[in-house]
């Protein structure tokens, strides 16, 4: 049974990115009014958010899904995704997307996919997801 997330977004990430699983930490701990739920991009959600959305087979990127399930489902991708992000954290993230605003989207996406290519040499890869412990089992949604 598919779960019902109202008025929350659900970040899909890479489960194996040493990056993702660090940002899906920190936005653990920062998202104190618990906006963010959390799918692997290798999931039952991701698939069939893919159903829902084809176009986003090809989609090597953090997810944000907003409204999910709704008829007002929103999903953003790679920068637009990082943007979003940070406009619900509020507060001095939202400096980062006024900066952001000012840099062509193309540049940003530009920026995100070579970040993207490089996570794992980056930041490493692990063999299995995080396993979340019953603290915040809530915010995961398989």
């Amino acid at each position: 049974m598919k779960p019902v997330i109202e008025e929350k977004s659900v970040l899909l990430y890479d489960g194996l990115c040493g990056f993702c699983d660090r940002l899906v930490g920190f936005l653990l701990q920062s998202d104190h009014q618990r906006v963010f739920h959390f799918a692997p991009l290798g999931g039952v959600f991701a698939s069939e958010l893919l159903n829902r959305h084809p176009h986003l087979k090809a989609v090597d990127s953090l997810v944000l899904v907003e409204n999910s399930g709704f008829e007002d489902e929103v999903v953003w991708v790679r920068s637009e995704a990082v943007r979003r992000i940070t406009r619900h954290l509020g507060g001095m993230w939202r400096i980062v997307d006024l900066l952001l605003s000012v840099v062509p989207k193309s540049l940003q996406d530009l920026g995100y996919d070579i970040f993207a290519r490089n996570r794992y040499r980056w930041f490493g890869r692990y063999d299995a997801c995080r396993v979340p412990d019953s603290s915040i089992l809530d915010r995961f949604l398989e």
